[in-house]
């Protein structure tokens, strides 16, 4: 089963391919060659991913007519920083011959890897053209399109960056199967999220097919990227800098973050968080009518069934202060996406819709907050 769906990402300046199959990674070296034809590619990778997949794609860029450098970095999110991000861009530029404007970089692995290499490449010469080649799920549906790189600050996740767009993506669904089932579970609270806001029928998809999504059938994953991907597309296109309806893509970050922040950066997994965001997000507009009970607790269902938590309790590991009401208002009231340090919410309006709020009052948002610990 080769490519599934080529999705066209549609921006004001230019455009570029999501490509999404089954067994594509030979795709790389073609779509890089469009780019950077008879150059010099330099893929940035972690620990995990190198072993993996930097041979077979570093094969395909060779095979494109490029010549190819690997560098690599420790994986995990406590590696997202700006002491790792300096240490790869010094040896980006340390390389010999030094790299110039017509040098391609190539990132290869998940989320923490398009975030650091893209941002990379965002600032290395004052911006080098970059292809994403993503392997886990979250990065498939979430991280590979938008533009959107960064690194995290102690005061807070993603506060360093620069929206800086690829000029292609490689999906390869078939990669999905050396990752661990939790981290498959991480990248679904995403395609929920997607479902919630946009696609009703997309909620059906899943809550139909969660058992073959969590054995990672590559073919039934393929058609579930490929309906994530053109839903975050459309989006993107129709606000790339995040003025307006692009950030109905927030649902279940704003507390979502403050968990990650609050518990650690590598201790809670982002979908996990995301999770139990979106559930309090709904508690919030189920309080407001804005989503029926019924809603509210389909929402719930479909995330268990997907063994996301909806509650505290189903993260047994999770650090106290993850869970403390007035520590996640305080992270939530330094969020990027506040203003004047008022809290703006994004909430579901009915399923496959939703609106941003700012009058979110502190009382809903501590009752939502209770609501997880019950």
């Amino acid at each position: 089963m080769p490519i599934v769906e080529t999705i066209v990402v549609e921006l004001a300046d230019r455009s570029y391919e999501v490509q999404v199959g089954v067994g594509v990674l030979a795709e790389v070296g073609p779509a890089a060659a469009e780019v950077a034809p008879a150059g010099r590619a330099v893929i940035i990778t972690d620990s995990n991913v190198r072993p993996l997949y930097a041979e077979p794609v570093s094969r395909s860029l060779v095979s494109a007519g490029l010549r190819v450098e690997v560098l690599d970095f420790p994986a995990g999110e406590e590696h997202k920083d700006l002491a790792t991000y300096g240490d790869v861009i010094n040896r980006l530029l340390g390389l010999s011959p030094p790299i110039d404007r017509a040098t391609l970089i190539v990132a290869l692995g998940g989320g923490v890897v398009g975030d650091l290499a893209g941002f990379v490449a965002a600032t290395a010469l004052r911006g080098l053209e970059f292809i994403i080649v993503p392997t886990t799920l979250l990065a498939d549906v979430d991280a590979s399109v938008g533009g959107k790189t960064a690194v995290d600050a102690p005061a807070g996740k993603n506060l360093i960056g620069a929206f800086h767009q690829p000029r292609a993506v490689v999906i390869d669904a078939a990669v999905l199967k050396t990752l661990p089932p939790a981290e498959l579970i991480n990248g679904l609270a995403e395609c929920v999220k997607h479902a919630v806001i946009r696609d009703r029928s997309l909620l059906d998809f899943i809550e139909r097919q969660a058992p073959a999504l969590l054995s990672a059938e590559a073919e039934m994953l393929a058609k579930l990227i490929a309906r994530n991907v053109a839903i975050k597309a459309a989006v993107v296109a129709g606000d790339e800098r995040e003025a307006g309806e692009r950030a109905h893509l927030n649902f279940g970050h704003t507390l979502g973050h403050a968990i990650e922040a609050a518990g650690g950066y590598g201790r809670v997994r982002h979908g996990q968080a995301v999770a139990l965001g979106m559930v309090a997000a709904c508690r919030i507009a189920a309080g407001r009518g804005l989503i029926t009970a019924d809603e509210e607790r389909r929402v719930r269902e479909v995330l268990s069934a997907l063994s996301l938590p909806v509650r505290f309790a189903d993260l047994p590991d999770l650090p106290a202060e993850a869970c403390e009401p007035g520590r996640l208002r305080e992270i939530m009231a330094h969020d990027k996406k506040a203003r004047g340090g008022v809290v703006r919410f994004v909430l579901p309006v009915g399923l496959g819709r939703a609106a941003i709020f700012d009058d979110v009052t502190g009382q809903e948002v501590l009752s939502a907050i209770e609501a997880l610990s019950g």
